[in-house]
């Protein structure tokens, strides 16, 4: 059975999307695939990241995410927050970022993005998924969203 959903889940090619967190003075933030809509009215989105992942523990006390979309063009940041793990790195210093609501970081140069208030977490397993009720927004540039096959290239550089 599960040759048969890695089938299916094979065909997928989601867009990529670099998701960022702040507590107790700490930042985090990794390359994230799975995160959709969740609600139209009202409006929820979710973000599942990794408990093997260094932004899994600061996200699970921040009180708000942002989360970034990447064009095509922005592979090399997607390699830093997908490829360096923040146990070692602090990718912040290598990035223009602001303080966002709810003391979120958001990362300037994004194509766009959005600062949520976390209104739930739901183990899903090896992931969390993270539902936000969106606050804060920004669209800054247009272009070919960075998608799954696009960062395939990049090695996880959070343990397996």
């Amino acid at each position: 059975m599960t040759d048969d959903v890695d089938a299916f889940t094979s065909r997928l090619n989601p867009d990529m999307c670099v998701v960022t967190a702040a507590a107790a003075g700490e930042r985090s933030g990794c390359l994230v695939g799975f995160s959709s809509q969740c609600s139209i009215d009202p409006v929820r989105y979710v973000v599942w990241i990794s408990k093997a992942n260094h932004t899994y523990a600061v996200a699970g006390s921040a009180a708000c995410l942002a989360v970034h979309l990447l064009t095509r063009e922005q592979h090399a940041l997607a390699a830093l927050f997908g490829g360096e793990t923040g146990d070692r790195t602090d990718k912040f210093a290598k990035v223009p970022w602001t303080p966002g609501p709810g003391g979120s970081v958001v990362l300037e140069e994004a194509a766009a993005w959005f600062v949520g208030s976390v209104e739930d977490r739901v183990d899903g397993g090896d992931h969390v998924g993270f539902v936000l009720r969106p606050v804060a927004w920004r669209v800054r540039a247009d272009g070919p969203l960075l998608r799954l096959d696009d960062a395939m290239d990049i090695t996880p550089g959070h343990p397996a």
